[in-house]
């Protein structure tokens, strides 16, 4: 916040405001689950945005405004330094290999095409696994057509919940989401590489109606988008969504022992398509509603 003298003399000199455009409203999916003294929430976030819709209003600010507590995937750090040792520890190859050592010379001249065209070092990934390199490339795609973390759900979640007083937890918490990614087989690793690269040239197409599903609460295409191709890599499919699916079901079970409200926001893949939470929470007898706009 501005100190008071500075935002008196902003007052003395500024020109006459102008109001900014409303953003386009949008309608995220949204459910609850519920029983006679306990209400969860299920909020299914997009983890890189660009700004440019009003999602935070409505059904979404309501659910959020009802809860006492908010309980994210993990929660990031605000110091970026806090992640170096976590990186030291999962993604770096521990024996000591370089990337290119475990690469087919296709792909190797493939993903150095990718990384000059991104302007990063090639020489800079050479100590780390095959699945960081592949995160750390649809991320830095994607901050060029202007998503960021920084616009991200969770981000505006965490900044509201901590300007309303409400507390923030989290359901796996970043060491264990990275130490996940590290006990991918390494074959899978590379092909998760070898996919992301063939992506990335059609990224703004995948980008744009994916967010445009998501912000109108097509569940079915976000499915579609998010967990396509899954189904011929089911170990990975197990590993990245139904057994974390299966894990926050049962957090979800026993949570609801305890009375309360409470805001639980995950990545929307986990709350659309086969083996969702709600799938996995209905297989134990547990409802959830979706909450209509």
């Amino acid at each position: 916040m501005k100190k008071l003298l500075a935002s008196a003399a902003l007052a003395l000199t500024a020109t006459p405001a102008v109001s900014t455009p409303a953003l386009p409203d949008a309608d995220p999916a949204i459910w609850a689950v519920k029983d006679e003294d306990t209400t969860i929430y299920l909020f299914g976030t997009f983890h890189l945005l660009d700004g440019k819709r009003d999602w935070f209003n409505d059904e979404v600010k309501a659910a959020f405004d009802a809860s006492q507590e908010v309980v994210l995937e993990a929660i990031i750090p605000d110091d970026p330094a806090m992640l170096q040792p976590l990186i030291v520890k999962y993604a770096m190859d521990p024996a000591g290999r370089t990337l290119s050592s475990r690469l087919e010379p296709a792909l190797k001249d493939r993903l150095k095409q990718q990384l000059a065209a991104l302007g990063i070092p090639a020489e800079a990934l050479e100590p780390m696994e095959p699945w960081f390199v592949s995160t750390m490339l649809a991320s830095a795609s994607a901050q060029k057509l202007g998503m960021s973390g920084e616009h991200g759900a969770e981000a505006l979640i965490t900044k509201a919940a901590r300007a309303a007083g409400k507390p923030v937890d989290e359901i796996e918490g970043l060491e264990f989401q990275l130490s996940l990614f590290d006990t991918v087989p390494e074959n899978l690793q590379i092909a998760m590489l070898s996919e992301t690269i063939g992506q990335l040239a059609e990224i703004d197409e995948m980008f744009a109606p994916m967010v445009a599903a998501w912000a109108a609460g097509d569940t079915e295409t976000v499915a579609r988008f998010m967990n396509e191709g899954m189904d011929e890599t089911p170990e990975l499919f197990d590993i990245m969504l139904t057994n974390r699916n299966a894990a926050w079901a049962e957090w979800i079970d026993q949570r609801l022992d305890r009375p309360g409200t409470v805001f639980m926001a995950v990545g929307a893949g986990h709350l659309a398509g086969k083996n969702s939470v709600q799938d996995l929470l209905l297989r134990r007898g547990i409802q959830s509603a979706r909450v209509r706009p």
